[in-house]
């Protein structure tokens, strides 16, 4: 005998009523969700409004900068901030505010392309280390563990002395150097979901490894990758600011934020603005992506919904 409580809605056969569609509410999307989760976490939405922001300075840089990068004032030498140059002038006349928002396309271009270069070759090498065990992930661990024990930045310097200081080879350095971490990450995430039982299900279907890998298991691994990548991109401009004060990096008169820092530090005393302001656009931007990045850890945990 089926027992209903009382005031539940039944048919005439006793069975209680199904609930209609409009009465259960309707289903968010995993996007509005995310989203919505995404929006509490304040600090993530000042640095997604300030990325934006400082997108849009990099997009139209030529029409915000006053002064183009290379353009010299006759006699302002180290001038401090005034209401011509925003930010004052460096040991050789040039505007910094135009040269700090010209710089801004070139920390994003340089953080994005490595970013960019690092994750494919994190989730592939990540991947088939994860997915296949055995030799192949003893092999591809063991080879992130020799280049984990190299100091990062003597590693850096030591390609960029190969490839040269352009900044295109500057990409190229930080993209071959920052897959590390990546890798072991999406290693972890493979390990894990790869003895699920929908990936053994795919096996017995007789599904490819290489369609198991990329189609079932990497849509249900991207939530780390995105996030590791989202904070990668501010680690890498750190990591060219460094690269530029080390005198390793793009070389003048590239208008790179870690190389305004490396031209300023000689005048601390005499003309401060010129190291903090550019030090200041570093801070800011990297913070930026490591609070959009702790934004989508917490909108993308599971354990959240």
């Amino acid at each position: 005998m089926t027992l209903v409580e009382p005031g539940t809605p039944t048919t005439v056969t006793g069975v209680p009523e199904v609930a209609a569609p409009e009465e259960l509410g309707e289903a968010r999307p995993l996007r509005a969700d995310v989203w919505r989760r995404f929006k509490r976490n304040r600090l993530a939405m000042v640095g997604l409004v300030f990325l934006i922001l400082l997108g849009l300075v990099a997009v139209f840089a030529p029409w915000i900068a006053p002064y183009g990068i290379t353009e010299r004032a006759s006699g302002e030498y180290r001038q401090p901030p005034s209401a011509d140059h925003w930010f004052g002038t460096d040991a050789i006349g040039r505007d910094l505010f135009s040269r700090i928002v010209y710089g801004a396309r070139v920390s994003l271009r340089i953080g994005f392309a490595a970013t960019a270069i690092s994750v494919v070759i994190g989730l592939l090498l990540g991947a088939v280390a994860g997915f296949f065990r055995g030799a192949t992930d003893t092999v591809i661990s063991r080879v992130i563990d020799v280049f984990l024990a190299i100091p990062y930045i003597v590693l850096a310097v030591a390609i960029a002395s190969v490839f040269g200081r352009s900044e295109n080879a500057v990409i190229l350095v930080l993209g071959l150097t920052g897959w590390l971490y990546i890798a072991r990450i999406v290693r972890a995430s493979f390990l894990s979901l790869s003895r699920l039982e929908y990936v053994e299900a795919a096996t017995a279907l007789g599904f490819s490894r290489r369609r198991i890998m990329f189609r079932h298991i990497l849509p249900n691994a991207l939530q780390p990758i995105i996030v590791i990548g989202t904070i990668t991109v501010g680690a890498v401009i750190l990591s060219e600011a460094a690269l530029s004060f080390l005198n390793v990096g793009p070389q003048p008169p590239t208008p790179a934020w870690g190389l305004m820092v490396f031209e300023g530090k000689g005048a601390l005393t005499s003309a401060p603005h010129m190291l903090f302001f550019p030090a200041g656009a570093i801070v800011l931007t990297v913070l930026a992506f490591v609070f959009v990045g702790d934004g989508l850890r917490d909108a993308l945990d599971p354990k959240l919904k």
